[in-house]
């Protein structure tokens, strides 16, 4: 049976992982990713489209230069996407998170087998546990640099404009705000982190306490080594 040291080290990275897996699955699940309001102008006049989404759908509506909505209605992302390139991006940043959260999965896995049980030598330990959590951090944090570079390089708010109201012409300007969905993920970095540090602080005291019991043998007096 482990110590209670262990079981409470331990529980307390089980309790982080399982937050970072809840979190994933509301950062996938929620559409305030990203509000833009992408502007037009035509012959004649200029029309501002406000988009609100995710990764999977979202809201636009369309407003006429003096702030009067003329149409509101909700979106599917891939439906709205022509451009294979954009569609493609989107595509990557949800297999990165879904990547994320079946390691954050294992990691939560290997920290509850590990409060119950002591594979210390083997992968299911505390190696384990470093791995999963720094992939699912890894992912997370590539999928916060891929999803700007699809709004900045890549047009996605443009398109995603362009999918709500064909009619739309010449693209002037856009304007860009980052939502909630967006920056919990930095929680989710800072959670794998912490029970990286958890479990380390536990591992290396672990460490210590064997290094403390080897030493009396190598401190011991040359006479009573040679009794």
């Amino acid at each position: 049976m482990p110590s209670r040291k262990k079981t409470v080290m331990f529980a307390s990275a089980f309790l982080t992982c399982v937050c970072s897996f809840v979190i994933i699955c509301v950062v996938l699940a929620t559409q305030h990713w990203m509000s833009s309001d992408v502007k037009f102008s035509g012959s004649n006049s200029s029309i501002t489209v406000s988009l609100t989404y995710g990764l999977f759908s979202g809201t636009c509506g369309q407003f006429v230069d003096a702030g009067l909505m003329i149409s509101e209605k909700n979106f599917q992302v891939a439906d709205n996407l022509s451009n294979t390139d954009v569609k493609s991006m989107i595509v990557v940043v949800i297999v990165i998170l879904v990547l994320s959260l079946l390691t954050s999965l294992l990691s939560s896995g290997f920290t509850c087998m590990n409060t119950v049980s002591n594979p210390y030598q083997t992968f299911l330990g505390p190696i384990g546990v470093y791995t999963w959590n720094s992939l699912s951090g890894i992912f997370v944090l590539i999928a916060m640099i891929l999803f700007p570079v699809s709004i900045e390089e890549k047009g996605l708010s443009t398109e995603l404009a362009r999918g709500c109201f064909p009619t739309a012409q010449t693209h002037v300007k856009s304007e860009h705000t980052y939502g909630y969905s967006y920056w919990i993920m930095l929680l989710i970095i800072f959670l794998n982190i912490t029970s990286i540090i958890v479990i380390y602080f536990y591992d290396h005291a672990r460490y210590s306490k064997k290094k403390e019991q080897e030493r009396p043998i190598q401190n011991a007096p040359k006479d009573v080594i040679l009794f």
